[in-house]
């Protein structure tokens, strides 16, 4: 007997040293939407041998509510917040234990905002989110606002994007970044729902007190479409200049944010229809173009004279939507969404050539392809079938643990 415990206490050890040291976490859907949306936990350690492998999986209570966005990249905190848009619920994740993620809470409308959409950690350890809607979400109710709010979901402030001085103009506020040097913050207007119509306007606002201050209509480019649809902005290095993309394939350029006369400028026409989350990695901008099922690395040292250096092409079953980098900078994940191939890829990136080259070792046990199918696997909470992945971040290599974080 002496001896089999001795064996079960070597075997428990070398599981517990063999854990992997990275994962993904997916914030995924049932395909049919007749099981709940769930977040599932992958093996994302190069040297593992389960590399790719699905080792926990947690389930939210409820029907589907369409999971769509996570915040941008892990916390360092070790929760998640993450939306699932049709039914305007956020909820949040507490994964400081990957092998036993588990949800810590959920919750809806805050002071009559609704539909949340992106999510930003302020430095004052609270939570900042635009929200589409509100009052209502039909295509005629007002346009949402931003909504400061704990990391539990008690409401902290709120202020409205209606703006008086563009009538006329759709307002879906959809994402923002926040730059603290100028105590500003960037926000885009999209509509999610395609019938409440177009929308081309950014707006700015002041971080003390949330106040509107500016909405910017973005010019047309040579193409004349390319403002329509104003997607992520994202913050250069000099902590003051932003760019935007649009889904209709734009890059553009805002400046003077803290001044009385904030400017915006066409940079360039990226290739194809459709150009989805898109990522700065030091001097390089990194555009998903849907429409063209590649990933496509630009060199933006220069705005005069953007160029690109890198790209990786996919099948046509693959419709690139969401990226998101590991701590590092290093790797890369990407999806198609809920709009192609149900397919989680790992690419690596090299920040001194801007380089990207897909990880052909992430792929499922015996398959010919490389990445990592959602469909037609069991999953460890019980769903069994097809998922579509969503909002996907690599985990950090330290975050809080059980026991120093306070529960409320």
């Amino acid at each position: 007997m002496r001896n089999l415990c001795c064996v079960a206490l070597l075997l428990w050890a070398a599981i517990g040293n063999a854990q992997s040291n990275s994962y993904l976490f997916v914030w995924a859907g049932d395909d049919a939407k007749k099981s709940s949306d769930f977040l599932a936990v992958l093996d994302a350690d190069a040297k593992s041998p389960h590399y790719g492998q699905v080792v926990a999986s947690v389930a939210v209570p409820g029907p589907s509510g369409t999971p769509h966005h996570t915040e941008l990249e892990m916390p360092e905190g070790g929760f998640l917040l993450a939306n699932a848009f049709e039914s305007g619920r956020t909820m949040l994740f507490d994964l400081r234990d990957p092998l036993h993620p588990t949800l810590a809470t959920s919750f809806g409308d805050l002071d009559g905002y609704m539909h949340p959409h992106t999510y930003v950690r302020l430095t004052n350890g609270h939570a900042l989110a635009t929200f589409q809607y509100h009052g209502g979400h039909e295509p005629k109710s007002d346009g949402g606002g931003l909504v400061e709010f704990d990391e539990r979901g008690h409401l902290v402030r709120s202020s409205s994007a209606m703006d008086s001085a563009t009538k006329g103009e759709l307002i879906r506020p959809y994402s923002m970044v926040v730059l603290p040097a100028l105590g500003r913050i960037v926000s885009t207007n999209t509509a999610m729902h395609d019938k409440d119509g177009d929308s081309r306007t950014i707006q700015v606002w002041r971080l003390s007190d949330l106040k509107l201050l500016r909405t910017l209509v973005l010019p047309a480019g040579p193409r004349g479409s390319e403002q329509k649809f104003p997607g992520e902005p994202n913050l250069l290095a000099d902590g003051k200049t932003v760019l935007v993309h649009t889904f209709s394939c734009g890059l553009y350029q805002l400046e003077g944010i803290d001044t009385d006369q904030p400017s915006v400028r066409h940079l360039k026409t990226f290739e194809g229809e459709q150009c989805d989350v898109p990522l700065r990695m030091g001097h390089y901008w990194l555009q998903t173009q849907s429409s063209m099922h590649a990933l496509v690395t630009y060199d933006i040292s220069d705005l005069g004279h953007i160029r690109e250096v890198s790209r990786i092409t996919f099948d046509d079953k693959q419709k690139p939507h969401w990226i998101s980098a590991d701590e590092d900078g290093h790797r890369i994940v990407l999806n198609s969404g809920e709009y192609g191939e149900h397919r989680l890829f790992i690419l690596t990136f090299d920040p001194q050539t801007g380089t990207l080259t897909l990880d052909t070792r992430f792929r499922d046990a015996g398959s010919e392809k490389p990445g990592v199918s959602m469909d037609g696997k069991s999953w460890p909470h019980g769903f069994k079938g097809d998922a579509y992945p969503h909002g996907t971040v690599f985990s950090r290599s330290k975050t809080g643990s059980a026991s120093d974080t306070k529960q409320n």
